[in-house]
Order: structure tokens, then sequence, then C-alpha cells
């Protein structure tokens, strides 16, 4: 912010009491040899300030840049990627005025913009793996997170998403996030849950079709092909695990705990049987809603993935990938998690118009 002007120290005459009464020829002429004899001064102090205030304002100019519209690529406008601001950065989303990330975000994994085929980068595995039963030829031993957009398409996405439509309009949460789990029927409903099957009951068959549930399994085989591919496993050593679900975000405040999807945390930590986890990207990011950006919080900086529809995001579950998903601040964002374990004990089958199968 440029400093306000400050005014020049004001001379007797300025005092506020007025000249008196025969003095005021005498003062005026005082005063005009003052003002002639520190000509030099004032004009040096006026150039100083007028200086000042230019380089403020040039100063200010990067400032003037978080003020502005965002585009549809979430940039904000004006802003130059490489000039010490994160590409993808939105005013309000945790970086504060000037462009310094407030929680260390400075590099974007994936753009939305981006159509990868496939990215992959490989991390030190942590050691929570050791904490249970190991698995030869599943259990990581290469860890990582890895990004594409080849494998399920954006028609696709679309059509799951429509499931999640269809399926959180029967409930939703008071707060911000919705879970719908096909699997155990679980469904957000005010503050608390409900089992979906048992609460509509024949009813469910006039909102999901065996269709619904042949794309479903579908699209979480070919997922769970490529992690298996990637990570140099069998497929057939991966169990889908539980929670699987879809989650429904948006801006409205948190009314309970489960509302509050924005703590770091890590999945193998948080739910154990979780040895590889994926997302399923359903709507985009900054076109669909704002903020919602998936954080990978690593030592020496944050790396995000911004949301595209038919985007996969999958990753080994253990604390070398801390996380964090951002504060959607507005629109609506729809993605469903697809995870994997190697215990078969914590293995679940596909579900079906009746619920869980076996």
């Amino acid at each position: 912010m440029a400093p306000q002007r400050r005014a020049l120290p004001r001379g007797p005459d300025s005092a506020g009491t007025g000249p008196g009464p025969g003095r005021g020829s005498r003062r005026h002429s005082s005063a005009r040899k003052g003002r002639s004899q520190q000509d030099p001064r004032a004009r040096w102090l006026k150039a100083a300030i007028l200086l000042l205030l230019f380089l403020c304002a040039a100063a200010g100019g990067g400032l003037v840049v978080w003020s502005r519209v965002r585009t549809q690529d979430g940039i904000p406008e004006g802003a130059i990627p490489g000039d010490g601001i994160p590409e993808g950065a939105i005013p309000g989303d945790g970086i504060p005025e000037g462009g310094i990330p407030a929680d260390g975000v400075t590099e974007v994994l994936a753009h939305r913009s981006d159509t990868l085929q496939d990215k992959f980068v490989e991390v030190p595995c942590s050691e929570d793996y050791e904490s249970h039963k190991r698995f030869a030829g599943c259990t990581p031993r290469k860890c990582g997170r890895g990004v594409t957009d080849a494998v399920i398409t954006r028609e696709e996405a679309e059509r799951i998403r429509r499931i999640a439509e269809r399926g959180l309009s029967l409930g939703g949460s008071d707060g911000g996030a919705s879970i719908l789990d096909l699997h155990s029927g679980a469904l957000s409903l005010g503050k608390h849950f409900v089992n979906l099957y048992r609460y509509f009951g024949d009813k469910i068959q006039d909102i999901f079709t065996e269709e619904d549930f042949a794309l479903y399994r579908d699209v979480r085989q070919r997922i769970q092909q490529r992690i298996a591919q990637v990570f140099g496993i069998s497929s057939s050593a991966l169990y889908l695990t539980k929670p699987t679900f879809f989650s429904r975000m948006n801006s409205t405040g948190a009314k309970t705990t489960h509302d509050e999807y924005w703590h770091p945390h890590v999945d193998k930590v948080t739910y154990g049987s979780f040895d590889y986890t994926s997302l399923l990207y359903l709507s985009d990011y900054s076109k669909d809603f704002g903020g919602g950006r998936f954080v990978f919080m690593d030592a020496d900086s944050n790396k995000t993935v911004e949301p595209r529809a038919g985007r996969v995001l999958f990753f080994t579950s253990g604390s070398e990938n801390l996380h964090r998903v951002e504060r959607v601040q507005w629109g609506t964002r729809f993605a469903i998690t697809i995870s994997f374990s190697c215990d078969p004990q914590h293995g679940i089958g596909d579900p079906g118009v009746t619920g869980h199968h076996p």
C-alpha cells in the first residue's frame, strides 16, 4: 500500500491563531522570505515523495494481480507463471497478498489444462508398512504418486458423476462434504449417515441400474490394472477395500467433524487397510469449482494436483504421501475414492443394486 502523503510543517501563520492586529503585512513578508529560502529543500522533499510513491506503486503492482478475476485455468488474470506466483493459485486460497504461499504450495504436479498420458513421481517409502503384515509381490517397495488422463474418458466420468448426483440427491450433509458409499450403503443425511439400501429399500432399483454398476466395476478394474502396472505388481494381488466412496464438496461451512475434509492425513494411518489409494475426478477445477485442489505435503515443498473430469490420481498410502484437500471456495467438486489393499481379509466385492457383494 502506498504511504499517505505527510503534510509539510506549517509556518507560524498557519498555527490556527491568525495574524494579530497591525502585524499582518510584516508576517506575510516574513513568510514569503522564509518560503523563498526553503524552496530548494521543499523541491527536494517533493521530488523524494513523488519517487517514493512511484516505487510503492510499482511494488504494489504485484498485489494488484491478486485482486483481479481468475481465468478459466484458475490463474489470476495478469499473473505470469514463473513470476514467483504459483500457477493455478487463487486469491483467498491459502495465498496471502504478495503471492507468497502460506502453506508452501510451490509446484503444480498436474494442471487442469494438461492432458497426461502418464506422469509418475517416485518417492522413498515410509516405515508405515512395517507395522502391518507384508504380502510379497504387493506390499509397496516402490512408492510414489501418479496422474493419468488416459484410463477413464471424460464421457465415462460424466456418466459416473450422474450416478453420484442421483445417489447424493437422496440425502446430503448439512455441511460442505457429502459421502455416498455404494458398497456399505452409507449416505450423508443432515449431520448423520443412513444406510441407503435399508432406508430406501426396493426404491433403489429406480435410482441405480445394473448398467450403472457395470460401469462402476469396469472403471474400478481399469484403475486397478493401471496401479498394478505402474508399481510392478500383479493386478490379482490387489483387493478393493473400504471405504470406497463418492464425495461431493462445496463451500458450505462444516457442521460436524465429518465435514472437515481439509486436514492433513495419511491414508495408511487413518484406515490401516489401505496400501494404494486412487481418486477419479468427476468435475473440473476452476470451471466447476474453485479451491479443492489435492496437495501432497512434502518436506521441501508441496505438490498440487488440479482435478479434471476423468483424471485419475493414484499413490501409495503411507506417510510418504501425506496430503490434504484445499477447502472448496465456490461451486461443487465431485470425485470418487477407490482404494486397494494387499490383505485379502480386507477385501470387499463390487456393489450391486442390493448393496455390498462379497
